[in-house]
């Protein structure tokens, strides 16, 4: 399918990409969203949505889901298009235009704000065979709505953050919780860690550490399973143990994908930018994680500022006649305010 031609097209629809959209809009430039992930926000959903996050001005703290939300709820405003599920293969020039490339479609565009994350990223799966008849079947390596999950017996299996956050997050909604990981030492913060163990010693909770999935069964005559095995890898012996669910919470693999055929300035999958946000090619813009530069913070606010930046250097390189510098919004007649 062939979109129609965008003045902007944001690669990421994460918190910085959707701010991008937004400003967009407030600019009074077409926009789009085009993102490899099946919904909006970027890691806040996929990741942690049941996370408090403390550091966005204005809130005192807020859930990262509810974060995206009102981020799409900022997007009405102008009705910003967003296309997900499109994974980048390509960008081409027409004539004075780009063409963004996915597996699904082509994207006209006059400009680019890359605002990626970490990039396009996957769940890493279990490497057991006997694990990929069941996903989507019992096996889900995503978690979006730990409601989901109320009065199931679900093992997740993984020593890092989401690991543990969700093991934590589950423990009043699940039947019951158990983790599973292939040693002793964990990546999570200690705190959550400590938490979830205090819970095991409370038995509201089980660890297993030094063992992984050897097998998965079906008991029930149904079509998810009821059983699974797991391996202790040090002393080669297995154990049974009843669960509806498993969560695999191994960590994402990121890639750049066809983005570093683009002629920008990368470095270990960052894009270096100026401060306008330049990437070393006329036209393509970039903001959020995705970008290095010297002080740069990894921090939803700065991507909230590299997004501003952007989109109004986008624009004023699209259209040498609008200022780079908007204004304040409290003064713009878009919003109904007395236009300076």
């Amino acid at each position: 399918m062939v979109h129609e031609l965008r003045d902007i097209t944001i690669l990421g629809g994460g918190p910085t990409g959707l701010f991008a959209l937004f400003y967009a809009g407030m600019r009074q430039v077409s926009a789009q969203v085009v993102d490899a992930l099946p919904e909006a926000g970027g890691q806040l959903t996929a990741l942690y949505p049941e996370k408090f996050i403390f550091d966005v001005a204005g809130f005192p703290e807020i859930l990262a889901k509810d974060l995206v939300r009102a981020l799409l709820e900022q997007n009405k405003r102008f009705a910003g298009e967003m296309h997900f599920g499109h994974r980048v293969t390509g960008l081409e020039k027409d004539g004075d235009h780009f063409v963004l490339v996915t597996e699904r479609g082509r994207f006209p565009t006059k400009s680019i704000v890359i605002a990626a994350g970490i990039g396009a990223f996957s769940p890493r799966r279990l490497p057991q065979a006997c694990a990929e008849p069941w996903y989507g079947r019992g096996i889900f390596d995503v978690v979006t709505n730990p409601d989901d999950f109320r009065g199931k017996r679900v093992v997740i299996i993984g020593g890092g953050d989401t690991a543990f956050d969700w093991g934590v997050q589950l423990l009043p909604r699940a039947a019951s919780v158990t983790l599973v990981h292939r040693t002793d030492r964990f990546r999570a913060h200690d705190a959550t860690v400590n938490e979830f163990k205090a819970a095991v010693a409370a038995g509201r909770a089980h660890m297993f550490t030094f063992h992984e999935i050897s097998d998965i069964v079906c008991r029930t005559g149904t079509e998810r399973f009821s059983h699974i095995i797991l391996r202790d890898v040090k002393a080669k012996t297995t154990r049974e143990i009843e669960a509806d669910v498993v969560l695999p919470m191994l960590g994402f693999v990121s890639d750049m994908g066809a983005i570093n055929e683009w002629g920008l300035n990368i470095v270990k999958d960052e894009i270096t930018v100026n401060s306008q946000m330049e990437t070393g090619r006329a036209g393509i813009y970039a903001a959020g994680d995705v970008t290095t530069y010297p002080g740069k913070l990894k921090l939803i606010a700065s991507g909230f500022s590299e997004a501003a930046i952007a989109v109004n250097q986008a624009v004023h390189w699209i259209y040498p006649d609008k200022k780079v510098n908007p204004g304040h919004s409290s003064n713009l007649a878009i919003f109904g305010q007395k236009d300076d």
